[in-house]
């Protein structure tokens, strides 16, 4: 039995494994090919988090794979309230044939999945946000066949998509950039780990986190996320006050050497990001978004490989 719950839990070589995977499928989907590797299996989407893209592409996702899903929203289960996260998981167990998770503790997460007798993905935490980032990768690879040599900007809060992106540095190489204010920065621990995992696969680090915005220099790749997640409605005024001057815009894409432009969506327009930049033809978001439908039919399949 497998899970994916974090990037950092695999091998380059699996990671690499899925990538290919997800290109031949979104392939074969443009040539309307019917598959068949999930008949059979029904799993289950528990989610405590209201979504568009992770939800819809999990769905198509699983259809098109030939499975079936059920959907379990945030009030007809309440995880670790109504019910212990262990009984929820033994029951779903026995019920269906994998869980994906959006939640918010990521111990809430772990501990599911190390009650679960079927696999576990993790389809968002406040800590991690792997199918997001694995997608991220697929999408920047299509257009930079050797992803070692490039470099990717990350401006926003340090947050779940920003941690899994650092793992995602540290698995296949890219120079990330981490473009935030001092008071925001990722978790020490996460950052920690991912440069551990970096020294290990390539006897280096290419993560550097800075604080302004003279010292990004020239990029392949810009990404941003809101400045206000969430949950995190009462931050507003602050976080857009701490945030002036991070704007993603049709200005800093020329100091920076209009890089292609990426965003995880939903976007708060004209607060990380301009229109302009959002709709440019620099912006890579709706390949982005796409993506997230192939990378995640392709865990999926690697679930029961």
């Amino acid at each position: 039995m497998r899970h994916f719950l974090s990037l950092k839990d695999f091998s380059r070589t699996t990671l690499w494994s899925i990538l290919n995977r997800a290109k031949e499928l979104k392939s074969a989907r443009r040539r309307g090919e019917r598959l068949s590797s999930l008949t059979g299996k029904i799993l289950a989407m528990l989610f405590e988090k209201p979504s568009t893209r992770t939800r819809v592409s999990f769905e198509v996702g699983i259809k098109e794979l030939g499975g079936d899903v059920i959907f379990l929203g945030a009030n007809e289960v309440g995880l670790g309230k109504r019910e212990a996260v262990k009984d929820v998981s033994r029951t779903l167990s026995r019920y269906v044939h994998g869980v994906i998770i959006r939640t918010f503790s990521h111990d809430r997460l772990l501990e599911f999945a190390d009650c679960s007798s079927v696999p576990v993905v993790n389809a968002l935490t406040d800590l991690l946000h792997p199918c997001q980032a694995l997608s991220d990768v697929f999408t920047v690879w299509e257009r930079f066949p050797v992803l070692e040599d490039i470099r990717v900007l990350f401006i926003g809060d340090g947050n779940n998509v920003l941690h899994s992106l650092l793992f995602a540095s540290a698995q296949f190489g890219f120079s990330l950039v981490v473009l935030t204010p001092k008071d925001y920065r990722p978790s020490p621990i996460i950052l920690a780990e991912a440069e551990e995992l970096a020294i290990k696969n390539f006897s280096r680090t290419s993560i550097h986190l800075i604080s302004s915005v003279e010292e990004i220099g020239k990029v392949d790749v810009v990404y941003t996320d809101v400045w206000v997640s969430m949950g995190q409605e009462k931050q507003r005024d602050v976080k857009l006050r701490d945030f002036k001057g991070f704007q993603v815009n049709e200005s800093l894409l020329e100091k920076i050497g209009n890089p292609w432009v990426m965003h995880c969506l939903p976007a708060h327009r004209g607060e990380e990001v301009t229109d302009s930049v959002l709709d440019g033809a620099r912006s890579i978001v709706f390949d982005q978004a796409e993506n997230r439908l192939h990378v995640q039919k392709a865990i999926l399949e690697w679930l029961w490989k």
